[in-house]
């Protein structure tokens, strides 16, 4: 196992109590420091299980997990250290304030000791959490109780929570849900910005796949089991086809200049031309005058559901 690596799972089983098949079945991957990994995979395929594993919550059949290199089994304590999360569903005490939320998960995690009023709390804790706020958008908020607050508001509560101690893995399972669009961009833009800054290594689930455009790796789990693992440039290259669409007012004209060409082509309402490496290579040795240009790069998301159509899915 890498020394570098800040999860490593080998081998990974969970297999429920009566169940007839293990829910997480032999699962192994690593995700490097400050890489941005993102975990796919449809409703039932063994996500949400290895996620619970992964931050302590649940206990592993078989297998070896090791979390910013301590055991998750073994040393979860000291695991709880170095990791925060967002979870899918809402864990706020609703007794409490937003910000009392948010001091109690501080202390907890040893950022600082524990005082009665945010008033009282050291000065780098209030700026964090103050600073955190505004990211977010709940300056206001932030002292009322959590029964007072919009499901919208209470997640982006949750965001702060989690980042508040500065982890060192930081898990995301759906972490947008129920933002809207402003506060999804802030969100993501914040998390870059502690990537760069303090070399934070990213674990999402997701299931707006545009949110793991950018990831440095994805792996798909489907069945219980990884399906692939790899770039999302990989995956697109592997499963779908860059296309230039083309159209001219004299159809076959384009089409005898593409054969000469010897450039492969479909026409079906339009004259699509697959291509490898460079859309302006093929685009330069085009003479025939054309009406319609269009690049057509594939997104992970067409990838990822091409994927699931050709190896079936979980139930959705």
């Amino acid at each position: 196992m890498s020394v570098m690596s800040m999860i490593e799972v080998k081998n990974l089983v969970k297999q429920y109590r009566g169940a007839k098949a293990p829910s997480v079945a032999g699962v192994s991957f690593s995700v490097e420091k400050g890489e941005f990994f993102a975990f796919l995979g449809p409703n039932g395929a063994g996500k949400t299980t290895t996620i619970s594993i992964l931050t302590t919550t649940l206990a592993k059949t078989s297998g070896e997990v090791r979390i910013a290199g301590f055991d998750a089994e073994k040393e979860a304590r000291r695991v709880r250290e170095h990791i925060g999360i967002i979870f899918q569903n809402p864990s706020l005490d609703p007794q409490l304030t937003a910000e009392q939320n948010i001091r109690f998960h501080a202390c907890l995690y040893g950022m600082c000791g524990y005082r009665p009023t945010f008033g009282l709390m050291p000065a780098f804790y209030r700026q964090r959490v103050l600073a955190l706020a505004e990211i977010v958008g709940i300056q206001e908020a932030l002292f009322k109780p959590i029964k007072k607050l919009s499901g919208g508001m209470q997640r982006k509560l949750e965001i702060i929570r989690s980042l508040i101690h500065t982890p060192d893995v930081l898990f995301l399972d759906e972490p947008t849900q129920g933002l809207d669009a402003i506060s999804r961009r802030s969100l993501w833009e914040y998390i870059n910005d502690t990537r760069k800054h303090y070399g934070t290594t990213v674990f999402l689930t997701t299931h707006y796949i545009d949110e793991a455009e950018n990831v440095d790796k994805v792996c798909v789990i489907n069945h219980g089991k990884i399906a692939a693992c790899s770039s999302p440039a990989e995956m697109k290259r592997s499963l779908l086809r860059q296309e230039l669409i083309l159209d001219a007012a004299d159809r076959s004209a384009l089409t005898d200049e593409l054969s000469s060409l010897g450039l492969p082509f479909t026409v079906n309402g339009r004259v699509a031309v697959p291509y490898q490496d460079s859309a302006q290579e093929v685009i330069a040795r085009l003479r025939t005058k054309l009406t319609t240009l269009k690049i057509h790069e594939p997104s992970l998301e067409d990838a990822y559901v091409e994927f699931l159509n050709r190896h079936g899915r979980d139930a959705a």
